[in-house]
């Protein structure tokens, strides 16, 4: 550069000159440029690295290895965004752990990057049979992995069933799984994975007779099924009471006559990319061994600061799930005649009494701001009611996650299920997205009945996390039974 300018000095022409102030120009950019990429990768282990080195008890030094067989674009991006990297180098350090490959593109999509994983095991699908399997819920999540296939279910809800065959063939049973085990001529198929979750009102608090309610025992149905078929594991889904009820007890005694070691805990579905905060009992057992509850991805930002710290992001909120959609067109569901998302996307018709109701409620109100400002509409039984029912006639928040959404969600008297900002209840649509199901999942049904295949589906995204932590396990004990047999 130095010989350059003096040799423009000396008179070499003003042609020469320029193209000496241009090459100055540009060799002042390349250092920059320089420092931009190790600015970058500063703040990539600063902000990303280290913290998930610490959630994720392995060392830097490793994270950054795993960190450049990554696109040099996506580490760019993930710089930029390192709220969502996190994610990146948990997968691909868990995807190394167990001995599986991640293809990433460099694209952002305001959720994360966008990931396709390969195994480095066999790529063959496990066959998954789903019992009390309503619309499918469960059986998405575990789809949506890529390695089940459904071969059975079976719903005593005539609905529930065609719901479940027009997404995953015709091999829903439509009837009641007791007659099925009573049928001499009837031949389950066999499947690696069983999973289910017997009717929860029997367990529900909500339910003032559950003592006496004989769905409590629909469980010994499930673990017949389980001990004909003999699968490799079952996961038992079900209301957080479970786990402190006799049937418990029973359930895990049962399973351990059969071989199986089981693990259970209690999932909140917000815990997991849900919009919603749903807890729910989670019974996992395996004949190889003592299987994991999957790890939580998200948590309450309120409660825990510097979440991606520990490799968790904040919950996911009811504004990110519904913020795309046009306002409701309609009252009719127009399945099969409109595209998603708009044909679950209907109104109602309120009364003039009910829309004046609907404007007292602030956002995060419920019942008693009703109360409150307009006493002459509030229900006499309401005004009667001094403490509890916080979330009657409530109005849902932007920025957090739903609360649970039941089969009733049409109706605000029945819980928390006005829009944050517009003056009506959620939608169907809406319902359907808190609950984390895909806008091209196909509902059949009348709206009743459709809304109630809604309320009483496990969170689709929910059953995907605990698919994940199957496989890993399947994965686990198969490279273990390799290792022996070498």
């Amino acid at each position: 550069m130095v010989r350059t300018l003096e040799m423009a000095k000396k008179g070499h022409g003003n042609n020469q000159i320029h193209q000496v102030k241009r090459s100055s120009k540009t060799s002042r950019t390349t250092p920059s440029s320089l420092d931009s990429t190790a600015s970058n990768k500063v703040l990539l282990r600063k902000a990303v690295i280290r913290p998930v080195a610490a959630a994720l008890h392995c060392s830097v030094k490793e994270l950054e290895m795993l960190s450049r067989r990554l696109p040099h674009g996506l580490q760019r991006a993930m710089a930029k965004h390192p709220m969502q990297a996190y994610g990146v180098l948990r997968r691909e350090f868990l995807a190394f752990r167990k001995g599986t490959r991640t293809r990433y593109s460099s694209e952002h999509n305001g959720n994360g990057f966008i990931a396709e994983e390969t195994s480095g095991f066999s790529e063959r699908k496990f066959k998954l049979i789903d019992l009390f399997s309503g619309a499918g819920g469960f059986t998405q999540g575990f789809v949506e992995t890529g390695r089940f296939e459904s071969v059975f279910a079976n719903d005593f809800n005539a609905y529930a069933a065609k719901t479940y065959n027009a997404n995953y063939g015709d091999h829903c049973v439509h009837g009641d799984i007791n007659d099925l085990l009573s049928n001499q001529t009837m031949r389950f198929q066999k499947a690696d994975i069983v999973i289910g979750g017997p009717p929860c009102q029997g367990f529900s608090l909500l339910n003032k007779q559950r003592a006496i309610d004989p769905r409590k025992e629909l469980w010994q149905a499930f673990m017949d099924v389980v001990e004909r078929v003999a699968p490799t594991v079952f996961v038992m889904e079900n209301v957080p009471e479970l786990l402190s009820s006799l049937e418990f007890l029973k359930i895990r005694e049962c399973a351990e006559s059969l071989g199986y070691m089981t693990v259970s805990g209690v999932l909140n579905a917000a815990d997991f990319g849900v919009p919603q905060r749903r807890k729910r009992a989670m019974i996992i057992a395996s004949l190889n061994g003592f299987p994991r509850m999957p790890e939580p991805t998200h948590c309450d930002p309120q409660k825990r600061q510097g979440l991606f710290r520990q490799g968790l992001l904040p919950w996911e909120t009811v504004g990110r799930a519904v913020c795309d959609l046009e306002e409701p067109c309609g009252i009719d569901i127009m399945v099969g005649q409109v595209p998603p998302p708009m044909d679950l996307h209907f109104g109602r018709t309120p009364t003039k009494e009910s829309l004046a109701r609907y404007r007292c409620i602030p956002e995060g109100g419920n019942r008693f701001d009703l109360q409150k400002k307009r006493p002459d509409i509030t229900p006499a039984c309401w005004i009667r009611k001094k403490n509890g029912g916080t979330d009657l006639f409530g109005r849902l928040w932007w920025d957090r996650p739903a609360f649970t959404i039941r089969t009733e969600f049409f109706k605000p008297e029945k819980g928390r299920y006005l829009h944050p900002r517009q003056n009506r209840p959620i939608t169907h649509r809406e319902a359907a997205r808190l609950q984390s199901f895909p806008d091209n999942f196909k509902f059949l049904g009348t709206k009743i009945e459709v809304a109630r295949q809604i309320g009483n589906a496990v969170p689709p995204l929910l059953a995907k996390k605990v698919a994940e932590a199957v496989i890993e396990h399947l994965a686990s004990t198969q490279s273990k039974a390799s290792l022996e047999a070498v």
